[in-house]
């Protein structure tokens, strides 16, 4: 698991946000901030969510942009960003969001992984729990291994 794209400073455990756009607004912009994509990707992330929803269970989110917007990625990434009072997802409760840009067909390869990982609940609940990053990075590059 460990080609899992992770940049330290892009794991933030104790967000704030106001609603489902809200969150995926500071996903695109963490993943902005690390150089893995430019401004424009935020919009496509939010502009994939209205056309599908990007929550998968167990209180996790994993927003990434439309396949047009592959053109403003730079480089693989994914951001961890945990909502400890938890945000309403269309009716879920989700607490933490795993943001994607990928290149070409990275984020099949991305999302295939996160998932293996976050299908396991005791892996889900100790990444919506922890408020240690080195506990998210050991999570994810060990994932369920």
């Amino acid at each position: 698991m460990a080609d899992i794209p992770l940049d330290p400073s892009a794991i933030r455990l104790d967000c704030v946000a106001k609603d489902r756009d809200d969150a995926i607004r500071q996903c695109g912009e963490t993943l902005v901030a690390v150089g893995a994509a430019a401004e424009p990707y935020i919009a496509a992330m939010l502009e994939r969510e209205r056309t599908l929803s990007t929550y998968v269970g167990e209180g996790v989110a994993i927003p990434h942009g439309t396949v047009q917007a592959k053109e403003v990625v730079h480089r693989d990434a994914v951001c961890v960003l945990r909502f400890p009072a938890g945000v309403d997802w269309d009716g879920e409760q989700v607490n933490l969001c795993v943001g994607i840009a990928a290149k070409g067909d990275g984020h099949v390869r991305l999302l295939a992984k996160l998932a293996e990982i976050l299908m396991d609940p005791d892996a889900a609940e100790a990444l919506r729990e922890t408020a240690d990053e080195a506990e998210v990075r050991r999570l994810l590059m060990e994932g369920t291994e």
